[in-house]
């Protein structure tokens, strides 16, 4: 007997007993007619086999022989709540209770669920109230109603909280190149969104599957190629914005370490995932993980997990990837986590958004989703509730986002008793966006030899030195990180033994709007090398460093003391505005500034020379205010390695 036949014979005993216990105000059930009781057993025992259908169909027969049938009435109130037809079952609970409210008094707690179900909470929460006040109420009943209660006040205050929106909620079905007869959940993108890839289950075998968009529509889904799928169930996935990495959920696999673990696999050059490998018991323990997310760059993975050491059933932790190395998961704490269950963490493109589910935090009951951002110092803060009707009384699973922040993506069943489970997208509201993220990709390569460098690639916000990502490239030099929209970075690429490579992106306004693709030649250190460090600021006709100069600086500083013979000058030039003389003397005065941060970070002055150009080496024109900024720079030069 699964889950739903338990559910089912669950509500005829709550109907034939309870009920039948109550002394009645009018209605009488040993006075129904034979034939629509034996009609009842009948309903009975196709709940117990799961044909809710055929138990519908017996139900409403007996209701024909005797239209005032309260336990038959109740009985297919509580298969079509639980059908999610609350507007059935809110007709048949209305009817039952008309016509004895002594009889049907405990139904008011499911009655008043049905009208929570189309999002009738005011009523809903005027019903509870009655319920909890009724008189020798079973102590797990009234524990339950007062939890139902609570679920009704906060969807009346976050609906006043909310009267002003012009929202829709509109999930539109992804069609039939993705979904079938069979049950599709759990989709993952890349970060251009032209590939998915999801779960597919076909007579209880779980698989993986993908479609490639194409010319904006998506293709016929196929199993995922390569030695991924196997006769064992693969679950819940995730796939690296980059699309080379896969990890899953593997369930009673012959090597797991628990009832669940994480795998991962690796896409090859001829496209194909190889074969999946376990992820090590620093991720994996005797007990339950599952769900996977990964960050942007691949430094983090977030997941749900019962280990020991968390707050309730299941807890979400993350992992960093250090060098490679996946290091000993992290609870993501109390802000997060609960007494109840969270769980399907999603971490978004732009590294700061946070989606995930959960049973403790405060919503409309069962698993509600919620979302988190983190601050520019790397804290969460403190979870929103998604809101109806997103959120339900129902269970939510698990949703992602796009690189757009807008679109997001589910699995539903849209009320489908049959479990014909469908991908869907729809638009979120304003509030619970992420950040719309364009991605940058290229390769990092040796300048003399053009050799593919294993390299460092690191994204900062300019005004608070938060890195936002830190990514190592493959060992080919390719690299993509994603940047998300409304804020200037610092962009830069470490290779031991060459020079810092400096850019600045600005994000803001309309700067950029399209997918960069920036090939980078790391320049060898060796005399004569020079690079541009674009991220060294100063005030206007000032010569004291901008704080925001100092993540760069302190690179430079990494890279003298890894070569303690270096020797290098800092230059530093200017735009025309202004009298020659001035800008000459300026554009000295700020290479010595930079001189002078090195030797405050332990770098000696005799490895350090600094000179001025003013405006007599422009390397764009001076006659637009891109050139000028352009022309208003600080170089790095080496005099000797």
């Amino acid at each position: 007997m699964n889950k739903y036949n338990k559910i089912y014979v669950t509500a005829f005993i709550i109907i034939t007993f309870f009920l039948n216990q109550t002394k009645a105000q009018t209605y009488n059930p040993e006075k129904i007619n034979k034939k629509a009781t034996t009609l009842f057993e009948n309903a009975y025992q196709n709940a117990i086999d799961g044909n809710y259908q055929n138990s519908i169909v017996h139900l409403t027969n007996a209701l024909k022989i005797d239209k005032n049938y309260i336990d038959a009435m109740l009985a297919r109130a509580d298969i079509f709540a639980r059908m999610k037809n609350y507007n059935a079952a809110i007709s048949d609970y209305e009817k039952a209770i008309f016509l004895d409210s002594v009889y049907t008094k405990l139904q008011l707690q499911p009655f008043a669920a049905a009208l929570a179900g189309i999002g009738n909470f005011e009523k809903a929460l005027q019903i509870i109230q009655k319920f909890l006040l009724l008189e020798k109420l079973p102590p797990t009943y009234k524990k339950l109603g007062e939890s139902k209660k609570n679920n009704y006040e906060f969807a009346l205050q976050y609906a006043q909280k909310n009267k002003n929106s012009l929202y829709v909620f509109n999930p539109i079905n992804m069609g039939g190149s993705i979904n079938s007869t069979a049950l599709e959940y759990l989709p993952s993108f890349t970060v251009d969104g032209n590939k998915m890839i999801f779960n597919k289950r076909i007579n209880g075998d779980e698989d993986f599957y993908e479609s490639n968009k194409i010319d904006g529509i998506w293709q016929k889904a196929t199993p995922v190629l390569g030695k991924i799928n196997t006769n064992l169930n693969e679950g819940a996935q995730n796939i690296s914005l980059d699309g080379q990495w896969l990890i899953f959920t593997g369930c009673n696999y012959p090597e797991g370490l628990g009832s669940c673990d994480l795998y991962i696999s690796y896409k090859n050059k001829n496209g194909q995932w190889s074969e999946a490998t376990n992820m090590g018991n620093l991720i994996n323990t005797n007990s339950w993980e599952s769900a996977p997310s990964l960050s942007a760059d691949k430094s983090e993975l977030y997941f749900s997990s019962t280990r020991q050491g968390g707050y309730g059933g299941s807890d979400i932790w993350v992992s960093k990837n250090i060098n490679g190395q996946w290091q000993k998961p992290e609870n993501m704490g109390e802000k997060i986590n609960t007494i109840g269950d969270d769980g399907c963490p999603f971490i978004h493109a732009d590294n700061q958004t946070f989606y995930f589910n959960s049973t403790g935090h405060t919503g409309y009951g069962m698993n509600d989703l919620f979302i988190s951002r983190r601050s520019e110092k790397g804290n969460w803060q403190k979870p929103q509730n998604l809101g109806y009707p997103i959120n339900t009384i129902d269970d939510e699973g698990s949703m992602i986002v796009s690189a757009d922040g807008k679109t997001a993506y589910y699995a539903s069943d849209k009320g489908d008793f049959k479990n014909k489970i469908d991908l869907y997208s729809f638009e979120l509201r304003d509030d619970i966006k992420a950040n719309k993220t364009l991605w940058i990709k290229g390769k990092i390569y040796d300048k003399k030899t053009k050799a593919g460098l294993s390299s460092i690639v690191e994204l900062t916000t300019i005004n608070s030195d938060f890195v936002l990502s830190k990514l190592q490239t493959d060992n080919e030099g390719n690299y993509l990180t994603t940047l998300p929209l409304g804020k200037s970075y610092a962009f830069n690429v470490n290779k031991k033994g060459y020079l810092l490579y400096s850019e600045n992106l600005t994000m803001l306004g309309n700067a950029l709007d399209t997918p960069m693709v920036l090939n980078i030649a790391l320049q060898p250190i060796e005399k004569g090398a020079s690079i541009t460090l674009k991220n060294i600021f100063f005030d206007s006709k000032e010569a004291n460093l901008n704080p925001t100069s100092f993540a760069e600086l302190d690179k430079v500083t990494a890279i003298m003391l890894d070569n303690p013979a270096l020797i290098i000058q800092i230059s530093g030039y200017t735009d025309n505005v202004g009298k020659p003389v001035d800008n000459l003397l300026l554009s000295k005065n700020r290479s010595i500034a930079v001189i002078n941060y090195l030797v405050k970070k332990g770098i000696s002055i005799k490895r350090l020379q600094s000179k001025g150009f003013g405006e007599t080496k422009p390397i764009a024109s001076n006659s637009t205010e891109l050139g000028k900024a352009q022309n208003r720079r600080t170089e790095m030069s080496v005099i000797t390695n």
